[in-house]
C-alpha cells in the first residue's frame, strides 16, 4: 500500500504527501505559474486535498456535479462503493473557476479534444511541480495522501479516515498517510543507547 510509482526514469518511487503548509502554498504557486491551465490545474489539487478522491476519480467530475453543491454522491471507480463527497470548505474556489465556464461538460478539459484531462497528463503536472518546489516523491496519490495526512493530525481518528479511503484496518491507513514513517523517524530521534 505504499503506492510505489514509476518515475518518468523507470525508478521507483514512494508517493508522499506534502506535509507542511508551506508546501501546499509553493505547490499551488507553481501550478498557477502556466496561464492557459492554471485555474484548472488549481482547482484539480485543491479539489484533490479536500476530499480525497482518486485521480481516476476527479478527472471524471462534470461540471454539473459540482456547480453550486455542498456535496454529491459518487460511486467510486476503483472500489465501486458509493460516498458523499463534501465540498463546503471550497465552494467559492469551485465558483470562481466555474464563473465563466457552461453549465454542462467535462469539470476537468483536456486543451487536446473533447474529453477530460487523464490521469497520466495529471501525473506530469504533479511531478513537473512537485520538482519545482524540490520534491521526487510525488505523484497522483499525492493529493490524496496529503487530504489524509491533514486529515489525520487535526483529528487523529484514523477510523473515519480508514473508511472514507475503504482501507481494511488502521495500520494500512497510517502507512498510506505516511504517518507511521514520522512516528517511527520521531521514535528513533533521539534514541541513544548510552
Amino acid at each position: 500500500m505504499a503506492n510505489l510509482t514509476q518515475n518518468r526514469k523507470g525508478s521507483e518511487v514512494n508517493v508522499q504527501p506534502l506535509r507542511t503548509q508551506h508546501e501546499i502554498n509553493s505547490f499551488i504557486e507553481t501550478l498557477e505559474i502556466a496561464p492557459k491551465t492554471a485555474a484548472r490545474n488549481k482547482l484539480l489539487f485543491i479539489l484533490g486535498i479536500h476530499t480525497g478522491l482518486r485521480m481516476g476519480d476527479i478527472v471524471k467530475l462534470r461540471i454539473e456535479d459540482v456547480r453550486g453543491k455542498s456535496s454529491f454522491m459518487i460511486q467510486e471507480g476503483k472500489t465501486k462503493k458509493r460516498r458523499t463527497v463534501h465540498l463546503d470548505s471550497i465552494m467559492a474556489d469551485i465558483a470562481d473557476y466555474l464563473a465563466d465556464k457552461p453549465e454542462t461538460g467535462w469539470l476537468f478539459p483536456s486543451l487536446k479534444g473533447e474529453g477530460h484531462i487523464t490521469v497520466t497528463q495529471v501525473y506530469r503536472i504533479m511531478t513537473d511541480a512537485g520538482k519545482a518546489i524540490g520534491r521526487d516523491d510525488i505523484g497522483t496519490h499525492t493529493c490524496r495522501k496529503t487530504f489524509g495526512y491533514h486529515y489525520y493530525q487535526r483529528t487523529k481518528d484514523v477510523a473515519t479516515l480508514m473508511e472514507v479511503f475503504n482501507h481494511s484496518n488502521q495500520a494500512t491507513t497510517k502507512r498510506y498517510i505516511g504517518i507511521r514513517d514520522d512516528e517511527i523517524k520521531n521514535s528513533l530521534k533521539n534514541f541513544r543507547l548510552f
